[in-house]
């Protein structure tokens, strides 16, 4: 069982949810079978592309919602921040899902993918954070500068991670972390966390491939189910996390970044996979999330909300949307 820094919560682990395992070589394995990620030219192609990301259009980026009220968290409220964030709040505790404030995801900016929206709200608006999810290790979904100032900001924020990912943190001096395996749980107040498998992978440098866990991860209350798939591509678990855990009452999945398909199919799903994703979990709503913010694949910014508005009309059995505008909140 992986040990925190934060030692006064107790880890418990769910018999129905496995563990994951490392294979001989030391890197973390996903559930189901490994897709293959497409060939070497078209890999190269592909990151090709993605150096000219400062140079294309914000045509097509996900609305700002304006208003002239100000927002303030409700209890059961979801606000999203942009691509994978937000600030979900419940039974009287606000939660940050990958927060990113910066303008690049990347090891070395600016050259990255390019922010084509602001943030919803600034980190100096944001409500006293109890606790910070953290799916895996990419730099869109764990920026160390926002995680800096978040842990700046108070020193009480617990940042949950899986496993393998503390040693970064604490590397920058962001010391209250929890690491969780896939079906380890935690208490945090009357919420009860969980980390949970997705079909993805984990890369921070060279030659660390696989080598720190990636997850989703649940929120459960007396009252409320919450679910952040972070970034994932369609899988089994799915079914088997609707079996354990659910229903849920909202789920938060990606919708982005699945062109070029040959590549991404293995780690990132389309809508439509998305809108099934959430019919195996047991979900009464759907906040479709990792889209229209970053340029970071092939498809067109607005091209994921569009197939997930057609699908939904098209698939059946479907969980209603909660289709947020950027700094947008609304009750779950």
């Amino acid at each position: 069982m992986p040990q925190s820094t934060t030692s006064t919560h107790k880890i418990t682990q769910l018999d129905l949810i496995p563990a994951a395992q490392k294979d001989e070589q030391g890197r973390y394995r996903n559930m189901d079978q490994e897709a293959a990620h497409g060939s070497l030219w078209s890999r190269l192609a592909f990151f090709g592309r993605r150096m000219t990301t400062p140079f294309r259009s914000s045509k097509g980026a996900a609305p700002v919602y304006s208003s002239s009220k100000p927002q303030a968290p409700a209890e059961n409220s979801v606000q999203w921040v942009g691509h994978s964030t937000l600030l979900v709040s419940m039974q009287g505790m606000h939660f940050l899902t990958d927060p990113i404030w910066s303008d690049t995801p990347s090891p070395l900016p600016p050259l990255g993918p390019s922010r084509f929206v602001p943030p919803g709200l600034t980190i100096e608006q944001l409500p006293d954070i109890d606790f910070v999810l953290i799916s895996h290790n990419h730099y869109d979904h764990l920026d160390v500068p926002s995680l800096l100032q978040l842990a700046q900001r108070s020193p009480n924020t617990v940042f949950l991670v899986p496993t393998d990912n503390s040693a970064l943190l604490r590397k920058h001096k962001i010391n209250n972390v929890l690491e969780l395996n896939w079906g380890e749980q935690i208490q945090l107040g009357a919420l009860t966390i969980t980390g949970l498998p997705a079909q993805h992978w984990s890369k921070r440098g060279i030659g660390d491939t696989r080598q720190a866990l990636w997850s989703s991860w649940a929120v459960s209350s007396e009252h409320k189910q919450f679910y952040f798939g972070g970034d994932s591509a369609y899988f089994s678990g799915y079914s088997l996390i609707g079996e354990t855990l659910g229903p849920f009452d909202l789920v938060a999945l990606p919708i982005g970044a699945y062109q070029p398909r040959a590549m991404m199919a293995s780690s990132h799903m389309n809508p439509e996979e998305a809108i099934q994703a959430a019919a195996d979990l047991k979900a009464s709503k759907i906040i479709p999330i990792h889209y229209g913010t970053f340029d970071l694949s092939d498809e067109p910014l607005d091209e994921p909300l569009a197939r997930f508005e057609a699908a939904l009309q098209t698939m059946t059995n479907n969980p209603s949307p909660l289709i947020l505008q950027i700094g947008e909140r609304h009750a779950f």
